[in-house]
C-alpha cells in the first residue's frame, strides 16, 4: 500500500498485550518510527500510532498511454493500529485521533496522554458523541 502511494495506513484485529500478537512487530518491520502504543482512553487503550518516512520516489504510472514517471515527494505516512474494540464500540480513541491525523497533526505520546482527561466513554443509553465529555 505504501508503494502504491497510500498516505495513511490503518490496521486492526490485534493490538493486544498477548505476546503472540505480531501487529506491532509487523508495523516496526515496515520501517515505522515514533511508535507510541497505549493510551489512557477507554475504549481503545491499546491504540498504536506510528509514522513511516516515504522517500523521494519515482514510480511508473499504470496508464499505458503514459510512459513517464510520477513523482511523489518525501513524506511521513501515519500508521494507526486500532484495537479490536473498534469493531463493537460506537466510539473509541480512534474517533478522537483520526480527525486530527487527517488534518495533518502528528499524534504521539504527549497527544495521546492529553486525551486521558475525559477519556472514558460513559456508554450513555443515547450516545450524543461528540457533544459529551468523551475525549474533552
Amino acid at each position: 500500500m505504501l508503494n502504491a502511494g497510500a498516505d495513511l495506513l490503518i490496521t486492526t484485529g490485534g493490538m493486544s498485550v498477548d505476546p503472540d500478537d505480531v501487529t506491532r512487530f509487523a508495523i516496526r518491520s515496515l520501517g515505522a518510527t515514533d511508535i507510541t502504543y497505549g493510551s489512557a482512553v477507554l475504549p481503545g487503550a491499546m491504540v498504536l500510532g506510528a509514522y513511516r518516512e516515504t522517500g523521494d520516489e519515482r514510480t511508473a504510472t499504470s496508464d499505458s498511454k503514459l510512459s513517464s514517471l510520477v513523482h511523489r515527494p518525501s513524506s511521513r505516512v501515519p500508521i494507526l493500529g486500532i484495537p479490536a474494540c473498534g469493531m463493537y464500540h460506537r466510539n473509541t480513541v480512534f474517533d478522537l485521533i483520526l480527525p486530527r491525523v487527517l488534518a495533518g497533526e502528528r499524534i504521539g505520546r504527549e497527544e495521546l496522554a492529553e486525551l486521558g482527561h475525559g477519556g472514558l466513554c460513559l456508554h450513555c443509553p443515547e450516545c450524543r458523541y461528540p457533544v459529551c465529555p468523551f475525549g474533552k
